[in-house]
């Protein structure tokens, strides 16, 4: 009858509920300071090179209007006629911005 009761835990198996019981640890911890309000987790923000304050090149209304009615007329959405009519004042109104 000897060892009726088994030999209870090897070395191993202290060693795996170690290690299970520190990685359980670690995770809530972890959770833990991932959700506490503070500082961002995320990278640093003088990490992020600052955008550049270089003007754009000035493009006129009007050329952004005869761009747009050049598109409207390849999609179909204008037809002919009415393409010849606003680009004409479009045109027209270019004049005075001179």
């Amino acid at each position: 009858m000897m060892g009726w009761y088994g030999g209870g835990m090897t070395g191993f198996a202290w060693v795996g509920m170690g290690l299970f019981w520190l990685a359980l640890l670690g995770f809530i911890v972890w959770l833990v300071i991932r959700l506490l309000p503070g500082k961002s987790h995320e990278p640093a923000a003088a990490a992020i090179p600052p955008v550049s304050r270089v003007a754009a090149p000035a493009v006129p209304a009007s050329a952004r209007a005869l761009a747009i009615l050049d598109e409207r007329l390849a999609s179909g959405e204008v037809d002919l006629d009415w393409y010849r009519a606003v680009r004409e004042t479009v045109l027209e109104s270019r004049e005075g911005e001179r």
